[in-house]
């Protein structure tokens, strides 16, 4: 799967949120269906996610922040994004690999 292809289609598509308090909100709201983070995206955050949400999947990227940002074509960083609905991508078929 072509990870930037996916994440245009979802942005044209479905409902994602984009930064780290977008992200909490969603999982606190049960909302959340895949988290997507990049490479540089601070270890604490991403460990205070999985604690208080275990339930939601979580995929760190190898793209920094800005790289993922540009993948999203927007002008700006974007460490963590949040997958409300993927659209017609194949996102959610993205393998957790943070425990």
């Amino acid at each position: 799967m072509e990870l930037s292809r996916e994440l245009k289609t979802a942005i044209k598509n479905g409902d994602l949120t984009f930064g780290q308090n977008q992200a909490s909100d969603a999982c606190a709201e049960g909302k959340a269906k895949l988290l997507i983070f990049a490479v540089n995206c601070p270890q604490e955050y991403i460990d205070g996610l999985r604690a208080r949400h275990p339930d939601v999947p979580m995929h760190r990227t190898d793209l920094v922040n800005r790289e993922l940002g540009a993948a999203c074509a927007k002008p700006f960083p974007i460490s963590t994004i949040c997958v409300l609905g993927e659209g017609g991508s194949e996102l959610l078929s993205l393998q957790p690999n943070i425990d």
